[in-house]
């Protein structure tokens, strides 16, 4: 089993660099979103809810993901958490079934700031964007995808996301193995990275 983890900033391309790893390998693939991992928030108002910074480390449960992943690594299905934007909160009642594969894919902002995480991966990736394009996906996505007014995106990206993207994402890419600027438009280092991924494989089952 190969253990990979894809970071990079909120709207730099990290979805359409998993897409094309999985359009590549198929079933070999299975993706871990760290965002199943954020810390149920249900005892909260949902107003208050809304205001919590997802941006910060603490909001991620990396003692459940880092643990999940560890019974994947040793042939185990693992219970995936559910978790609603739009609600805040982690599902009680519903978990999505997750058996081992060849090639598992941890992805999301913070992924490099758990030291014990890291540890686990086999490749680390990070996804580079500049900030401008990554601020139009992230007002596309979030009036699309998450219910949210466009002041209401600007405003969040302007206390929220930027700040937090300087002092615990950005930093992170120093931990990475590979880069890859231009988010998903740079076809030729995913290019490189899937080759990278399919000769490990190779090697793994020697």
């Amino acid at each position: 089993m190969l253990l990979i983890g894809i970071a990079g900033g909120t709207g730099s391309g990290k979805t359409t660099v998993v897409n094309a790893i999985k359009e590549r390998l198929k079933e070999k693939v299975v993706v871990i979103p760290q965002d199943s991992y954020y810390k149920d928030q249900s005892s909260l108002p949902l107003e208050e809810r809304k205001k919590l910074n997802f941006d910060h480390p603490n909001a991620i449960d990396f003692d459940l993901l880092t643990e999940q992943l560890k019974d994947l690594k040793q042939g185990k299905t693992v219970q995936q958490p559910i978790y609603s934007y739009l609600t805040c909160t982690r599902s009680k009642t519903d978990t999505l079934t997750v058996t081992p594969a060849d090639v598992i894919i941890v992805e999301g902002i913070l992924i490099f700031t758990c030291e014990k995480l890291r540890d686990q991966m086999d490749i680390r990736v990070y996804v580079d964007a500049d900030d401008d394009d990554r601020l139009i996906r992230v007002v596309r996505r979030d009036i699309m995808e998450r219910g949210r007014g466009v002041e209401d995106v600007l405003d969040r990206y302007e206390h929220t996301l930027k700040p937090m993207h300087l002092q615990f994402i950005q930093p992170t890419k120093r931990y990475a193995d590979i880069i890859i600027p231009q988010g998903g438009h740079n076809k030729v280092a995913i290019n490189i990275l899937i080759a990278t991924i399919e000769k490990a494989l190779r090697k793994k089952e020697e």
